[in-house]
């Protein structure tokens, strides 16, 4: 069973209430607590010894990670971090020394986007090392931007550029917060999603909910140079082309918006964030499937992103 669909069988006929504004499915859980203008954001995430980093990795980057996966997800809904909870999983032997860097990684990207770390937990954890991170968040009332909402004729966008994350980038990103909240004030995506398993992968879930497709165009992708120069290397190594599709863990932003503001947000975005590349890389369709446009004409690709719990 891959990850969704266990996802699905655990989440199906789950006790709701009143609250719940929007549930499973999505970036964040959206809930309504009564206070004027505001609604709240929860989300939590894991990194894992073996999956997410290993055992050499920098323990101030592990940290760095766990919350900013987090902090990468609420930005997808265009919201602002209030606070987090930290759980630490140790394997028998652990050193404190290697805890406290964790916590001071964690620390210090909490402190760039004020996020207070209010508490949390610690268990032991036989052979590797978790650490999961819970956040509360909030937005304004009706302002949050979830991964329904596309519409046919849409340009599609994504920030940043895209593939070969493994080679650094995964443990250094940065949350994309101040760029959504500025997308949301200013032009207001219809549809948006941050991009933890890859382009390939995450762009269906924009797609899924309303029945629709995409057309993207190759030669508008923005590939990394990571992915380009592990490519160049062979030995093995995916297209680059491939690993801007598929490797996951870019942490961009990718969202819909009107074709008639593609030019104005082009315009403004080179403005406000000079140094952050802005890339429309193809055009929502009413027509289920994804294409990919390329110098040899039309194909529907066959790629997805990365998999939890697919058998070799």
């Amino acid at each position: 069973m891959k990850e969704f669909e266990l996802i699905q069988l655990l989440t199906r006929g789950l006790h709701t209430n009143a609250a719940v504004r929007l549930g499973p499915g999505d970036d964040c859980a959206v809930v309504d607590l009564g206070v004027p203008e505001r609604q709240f954001l929860l989300k939590t995430d894991a990194v894992v010894e073996g999956v997410h980093f290993t055992s050499d990795t920098p323990p101030e980057l592990i940290g760095r990670k766990a919350l900013a996966r987090n902090l990468s997800d609420v930005a997808a809904m265009a919201g602002r971090p209030i606070a987090a909870l930290v759980t630490l999983g140790l394997p028998r032997g652990f050193k404190p020394s290697w805890v406290e860097a964790v916590y001071s990684g964690i620390d210090a990207l909490a402190r760039r986007f004020d996020t207070a770390i209010v508490g949390g937990e610690t268990t032991s954890n036989p052979e590797r090392a978790l650490i999961s991170v819970a956040v509360l968040g909030d937005v304004s009332r009706d302002a949050f931007i979830g991964r329904r909402g596309a519409r046919p004729g849409d340009a599609v966008f994504v920030s940043g550029e895209l593939g070969g994350s493994l080679q650094g980038r995964h443990l250094t990103f940065e949350p994309r917060l101040v760029e959504a909240a500025w997308l949301a004030e200013n032009f207001r995506p219809g549809a948006m999603i941050d991009l933890s398993d890859g382009l390939a992968g995450d762009l269906r879930h924009l797609l899924k909910p309303d029945g629709l497709g995409v057309e993207l165009l190759e030669k508008a992708i923005p590939i990394s140079r990571a992915a380009r120069v592990q490519a160049a290397a062979g030995q093995g190594a995916k297209p680059a082309l491939l690993a801007a599709l598929t490797d996951g863990e870019d942490f961009e932003l990718l969202f819909t918006l009107s074709s008639k503001q593609a030019v104005a947000l082009h315009d403004a975005w080179r403005k406000r964030f000079p140094e952050t590349r802005l890339s429309c890389i193809g055009r929502i369709s009413s027509k289920p499937g994804v294409l990919l446009r390329g110098p040899r004409g039309v194909r529907e690709l066959q790629d997805h992103g990365y998999v939890h719990f697919q058998q070799p």
